[in-house]
């Protein structure tokens, strides 16, 4: 099955490398079954999406990869045509386990490489089995790394050519300019991942990043599901808003489609995160409309800087991103 190319519109990182600018998110609660994400991923590629965006924090980087694999040897895509991201957790952000994060990932994918290796979160966890360490309060318990040195094991990484590129998420402006003006720096980040949506549209953050060459990605961009049992149920659901449902109306597309394109448009990278086929071959009709700039100009006017995925348990740690305004 070939794709129509318009699917395939890439732009490119600051390190000569493309990214695809729709991205599929494989992200699930922890009570949907592992397989799943096998399944979703085939059908996922098989739709059109060939930017992958996953992570070790999911657990799930064996079927994804699976999947990937399964995909190529049915000659449906080649590797270079998928563009896969992974993240190294907060538990390994000292130096010396970044490497072995990104093999482990690599081992789990049964991939040689990915194409986009990213930190996950600027605050940092104590190393171990523990994907959450907790103290017996419930408290998570911190660890103290200085990220300029897990930037140099990221190019380190980057060199030995298990990964394309490198960059961050959920990084502020600050934590961005302290990597951009390290001594010695070799790469810099080729992305930001962060939560992006109407809501929280990051334009301040965004412009940061256009000025140094730093493509956002945004995540979080169809807002959050209401199940997330750590979201604030008295967030207004995105997806429900009366400003997107009057432009999804009137081009005869969905609020959900709407939010994506709103991104494309603004030069950002927008992941879209679902387990349901119908609405993950939607997803992938972002390209077949166009939004006015009076649309543009009406969602920008929803911005309210409300936050879904606040990581509130680690506002004490001195990395903690979400106090700057950006």
């Amino acid at each position: 099955m070939t794709m129509d190319p318009k699917y395939q519109k890439k732009v490119k990182l600051n390190d000569g490398h493309f990214i695809p600018v729709l991205g599929f998110g494989t992200f699930a609660p922890p009570e949907v079954p592992k397989s799943e994400a096998l399944e979703v991923t085939k059908f996922a590629i098989e739709v059109g999406f060939r930017h992958i965006d996953c992570a070790y924090l999911y657990q799930n980087e064996e079927q994804v990869g699976q999947a990937i694999r399964s995909k190529i040897a049915d000659g449906t895509v080649k590797r270079e045509d998928i563009f896969y991201t992974s993240k190294v957790w907060s538990t390994f952000l000292r130096p010396e386990l970044v490497r072995p994060a990104l093999e482990k990932s690599l081992k789990d994918l049964q991939l040689e490489y990915v194409d986009l290796y990213i930190i996950h979160h600027p605050v940092a966890l104590v190393p171990g089995e523990a994907i959450f360490p907790t103290d017996e309060n419930g408290k998570p318990i911190f660890d103290s790394v200085d990220l300029c040195r897990t930037w140099e094991a990221l190019e380190k990484c980057k060199d030995a050519g298990l990964t394309k590129s490198i960059g961050v998420s959920n990084f502020n402006h600050k934590q961005l300019e302290k990597i951009l003006n390290k001594p010695g720096l070799k790469y810099k980040p080729v992305c930001n991942q962060v939560e992006c949506h109407p809501y929280l549209n990051q334009s301040k953050l965004l412009e940061f990043c256009k000025s140094h060459d730093i493509v956002l990605v945004a995540y979080g961009a169809l807002g959050a599901q209401r199940t997330l049992q750590w979201m604030n149920p008295n967030f207004p659901f995105l997806l429900e808003d009366p400003v997107l449902s009057a432009i999804a109306k009137k081009h005869k597309q969905t609020p959900a489609l709407v939010a994506l394109r709103y991104q494309i448009q603004r030069g950002v990278v927008v992941l879209a995160k679902s387990y349901n086929k119908k609405r993950i071959k939607e997803n992938i009709q972002v390209f077949d409309f166009e939004l006015t700039p009076e649309d543009m100009k009406a969602i920008d006017g929803l911005n309210s800087n409300i936050r879904y995925y606040d990581f509130q348990q680690a506002v004490d740690h001195p990395e903690y991103p979400y106090s700057e305004e950006y």
